[in-house]
């Protein structure tokens, strides 16, 4: 079996782990009140999720 020539330092440790989230969290738009918000989760704006208020927010919606 093969074997590594050199110990990796640990600044090159530390850098290869650094790399495993890369990507930007994706939203969706609030079908209530259409501002960006994260999926699966409670509107912050309006309070809303899957249709009904679970959250009480001082704004008041018509």
């Amino acid at each position: 079996m093969a074997n590594p020539k050199r110990k990796w330092s640990k600044a090159r440790t530390g850098r290869a782990r650094s790399n495993w989230k890369l990507s930007v969290p994706r939203l969706i738009e609030c079908p209530r009140c259409h501002t960006l918000k994260m999926p699966h989760k409670a509107c912050k704006t309006c309070g809303y999720y899957n249709g009904r208020e679970v959250i009480k927010t001082g704004q008041q919606e018509n």
